[in-house]
């Protein structure tokens, strides 16, 4: 038996469909309704991540593997406390629940949010567009500012650190923005919405990217196919980067829909983002841009994911065919 939770969620649904495809009986949390196109044959367990005693007898001693897909992403002010509950507290009831099953292996969904921006190099003051590659030796900045998103799975992924030397046998994938056919308000999803609703501005940030059917394939392979390594292990899944305004338009243009064609300059966006944070304190709407919305992409980064992909052997997927895939796919649906 195998128990996932977050299978409503992008990675979560996909990676319910494939195990279900390999045979493997499924059991699955879930707080809200179970939705129709579910991958069929799962037993789905309505619930909350904090529910303890509940954890417990999900996770029963027939129970080897736990699949933990399961978190908040948000970058709105008014859910800093709910990061911390979802994303850390939960993750926290999951380790323990896992740790009462001696045996037990643990797949972890992370984000590379959790790695933190890597410190400012000499040459970048030289050449501001200079990318710089971060891998998983990336250590987390306790001095710097950083979204509160980003914290919540840092502080998520010292919670598996310590199940790990409390002797649970795990892994952790930390995923870019993922690609695929999920729920347009949700989550990175609401990219491909942006591009369909032909908005007219885009940042001149860098998006990294990843097909959510390349997240399953390595998780799969890494928790359930490798040997269990001595201690737990964290990698990279990335398929690469490449210009936001530039995916924008390819998305658009798959989709049959007109592109953003204004880029806003960083001096815009800081006052747009002030607006913002203004206009949802007064009204209590959800701001549609925050500060860290804002300045995500300025710095130059793109996630190595050799690791991943040697300890794998799986590649990733060109973002060419990752669009034409979820265009086709949300276009049927």
């Amino acid at each position: 038996m195998i128990f996932v939770t977050g299978g409503t969620g992008l990675i979560g649904s996909f990676l319910l469909r494939e195990l279900r495809a390999r045979g493997l009986e499924v059991r699955a949390l879930h707080r809200g309704p179970v939705p129709t196109a579910a991958a069929p044959g799962v037993d789905w367990v309505a619930g909350d991540l904090l529910d303890a005693t509940l954890l417990a007898s999900v996770i029963s001693p027939d129970v080897t593997h736990v699949f933990h897909c399961a978190g908040l992403v948000s970058y709105a002010p008014q859910d800093e406390d709910a990061l911390l509950q979802v994303n850390v507290e939960g993750t926290a009831a999951v380790v323990d629940a896992c740790l009462a099953r001696p045996g037990i292996r643990l797949g972890y969904v992370s984000s590379v949010a959790a790695l933190g921006p890597p410190p400012a190099a000499p040459e970048e003051a030289q050449d501001p567009a200079a990318v710089r590659l971060v891998d998983e030796t990336a250590t987390w900045d306790l001095g710097a500012s950083h979204p509160a998103y980003a914290t919540s799975k840092y502080l998520a992924e010292l919670e598996v650190w310590r199940g790990a030397a409390e002797g649970l046998s795990a892994i952790i994938v930390n995923p870019s923005v993922v690609l695929g056919p999920g729920d347009w308000h949700r989550s990175s999803t609401r990219l491909l919405r942006y591009a369909h609703d032909e908005h007219r501005f885009y940042t001149r940030g860098l998006l990294n990217f990843v097909d959510v059917r390349d997240v399953v394939a390595h998780l799969l392979r890494l928790t359930l196919e490798l040997p269990p390594r001595p201690t737990a292990e964290r990698y990279i899944l990335n398929g690469g980067a490449c210009l936001l305004g530039d995916f924008l338009a390819q998305v658009a243009q798959a989709l049959g829909r007109r592109p953003p064609t204004v880029a806003v300059p960083d001096w815009a966006a800081e006052i747009i983002w002030r607006l913002e944070h203004g206009r949802s304190l007064l009204t209590g709407a959800r701001p549609l841009i925050t500060r860290d919305t804002a300045r995500a992409g300025r710095q130059r980064i793109e996630y190595d994911a050799r690791k991943a992909q040697q300890a794998t052997g799986l590649g990733f997927r060109p973002l060419t065919e990752t669009i034409a895939w979820v265009a086709q796919e949300l276009k049927t649906n």
